[in-house]
């Protein structure tokens, strides 16, 4: 072995340590000398890795790495039955932005069970989602509207708002829907979307005064 093969399979090593900091130099080690044999060990330790800040340059390291040796790997990982494993493929994919990767984006994910899951699922589907399919993505994410607390709904109407004005048909019929927690958050995001500088705790309040009027939101309605 060369003397940087040595490094990069000491920095394997190291990515199981019990110091979260020699996990976080092990991870950007292996990122700053890209080695595609290291991908699978990368895309494991995403799936187990409880810092936030390591998992994070685990994704940096493997998009250093080239997308024809990843993608297969991340993909196969966004099936997995560990809810951490498709959460960190799924925001993984969101870096790389291959839109290859958009057939493994399925309605399960976006409606998945776990909050972080469908919080990464939704944030990869507005960076790849292709052309004309935004509309039909609208609708799945509109129906996922009303759903968990702040930090997921403020994921949600992030994703809603990033696909612009293709998302309003979508917006408009959940904001006739019979719960109101749906109502409030279909017209908050609306609200976003015609003014992202209110903020969301803002249009979240506004909207909740609307409900609570029996209104719409919008003029003559």
């Amino acid at each position: 072995m060369t003397g940087q093969d040595t490094d990069a399979s000491a920095a394997l090593q190291q990515l199981e340590d019990d110091r979260s900091s020699v996990r976080l130099r092990a991870a950007m080690a292996v990122g700053t000398t890209p080695e595609p044999r290291f991908v699978d060990k990368l895309v494991e330790r995403c799936a187990i890795e409880p810092e936030f800040f390591v998992r994070d340059m685990l994704t940096w390291a493997l998009a250093r790495h080239p997308v024809s040796v990843t993608l297969p790997v991340l993909l196969r990982e966004v099936r997995s039955g560990r809810a951490q494993a498709r959460s960190q493929a799924l925001h993984t994919l969101s870096k790389i932005g291959d839109r290859q990767a958009w057939p493994a984006i399925t309605r399960a994910l976006l409606c998945d069970a776990d909050d972080e899951v469908a919080r990464s699922a939704w944030r990869a589907a507005v960076v790849l989602v292709p052309e004309g399919e935004e509309s039909a993505l609208a609708a799945v994410l509109a129906t996922q509207l009303g759903r968990g607390g702040r930090e997921t709904q403020l994921s949600l109407s992030r994703a809603l708002v990033g696909l612009g004005e293709v998302a309003l048909p979508a917006l408009r019929a959940a904001a006739t829907a019979a719960d109101r927690q749906v109502r409030t958050h279909a017209l908050a995001t609306e609200r976003l979307l015609r003014d992202p500088d209110v903020g969301f705790e803002f249009a979240i309040e506004e909207a909740k005064r609307v409900v609570a009027l029996g209104g719409s939101g919008r003029a003559g309605q």
